[in-house]
């Protein structure tokens, strides 16, 4: 029995509560998992896990052991990251979470180019729009956008990005351009659905506006809007492509624009391992703060 796989098999089982969790988040069958479990508790002589068919849970041995195991586990994992550090090489797996549609234009690629960089590292990236819990799912690394609440995780600002009120020239030809931030309740708008609400945050406050279409997809809005639905509120890193090509206009330009951090988050560790840090140094350097995308919008400067 290889003792250190047995040790991360129950360590995993026991934070996710589930061997079915467990084998996803280590990429092995769940025969496997569970075979490796029985093996060290016949090693250790003394049952870790009761099971039921409902659920698992740990006995009082499993509780003891499970302190022990996860700080061995760390233990090396700290060791890794400072023989690692002055390594050049990247290696080993990277678990990665991100949203959608942030994920599959900006995030992705980058993934990419610093996989070529370093062909030993092997990545899962996983692209969703809820907030995953990463002690939970077994992730490395998530990036998110906008505020972030109180946790116990690590948070490295990485960029920004603006919302933009945004619409099709046809749309401003056929319905006129608002002239204030009032105006936009007598206008078709097109509403991002998070939380359960569709309001716009705008001027230091929350407007209520109406229109067409709602989503929870901004390539959903974005593509209505350019199709001449209505008037958007949406990120630059969705809409600059739209604006760079003439497909969307931005309007009331001279209204101070809601600004959202782009940042990494991860465990909070001792060491930071140096795959992660390393993939953060080049997303930072890659996207750069003003970011590519907004550079040739010529967009005042950030002020905050």
């Amino acid at each position: 029995m290889p003792l250190l796989d047995a040790i991360t098999a129950f360590v995993r089982v026991a934070e996710l509560g589930s061997y079915t969790r467990a084998a996803e988040a280590l990429e092995l069958s769940r025969t496997r998992v569970s075979r490796l479990v029985m093996q060290l508790e016949a090693h250790l002589e003394v049952r870790l896990i009761q099971r039921t068919t409902r659920r698992l849970h740990l006995t009082e041995a499993g509780e003891r052991y499970l302190a022990r195991a996860q700080g061995i586990l760390q233990a090396l994992e700290d060791a890794e990251a400072e023989v690692g550090a002055g390594r050049v090489e990247v290696r080993g797996r990277l678990r990665l979470n991100g949203p959608m549609s942030f994920g599959t234009r900006h995030l992705a690629p980058q993934v990419a180019r610093f996989m070529v960089e370093h062909p030993d590292l092997d990545v899962r990236l996983d692209l969703n729009d809820r907030r995953v819990d990463l002690l939970e799912e077994g992730y490395d690394l998530a990036i998110r956008i906008g505020a972030l609440p109180d946790s116990s995780l690590v948070a490295r600002r990485l960029t920004r990005c603006r919302l933009l009120l945004c619409a099709s020239p046809g749309y401003l030809a056929t319905h006129g351009e608002p002239g204030d931030l009032e105006a936009l309740a007598e206008h078709r708008c097109l509403r991002y659905r998070t939380g359960g609400g569709t309001e716009w945050q705008l001027g230091g406050r929350r407007l209520a506006v109406q229109g067409p279409l709602d989503s929870n997809n901004g390539d959903v809005l974005t593509l209505a809007a350019e199709a001449g639905l209505g008037i958007i509120h949406q990120p630059s890193f969705l809409v600059a492509e739209s604006i760079r090509r003439g497909r969307l206009v931005p309007i009331l330009a001279d209204e101070p624009p809601v600004t959202l951090g782009i940042h990494g988050v991860f465990p909070a560790r001792r060491h930071l391992p140096a795959k992660i840090e390393r993939f953060l140094d080049f997303l930072a350097e890659a996207w750069g703060d003003p970011p590519t995308w907004e550079r040739e919008m010529e967009l005042s400067p950030f002020t905050q």
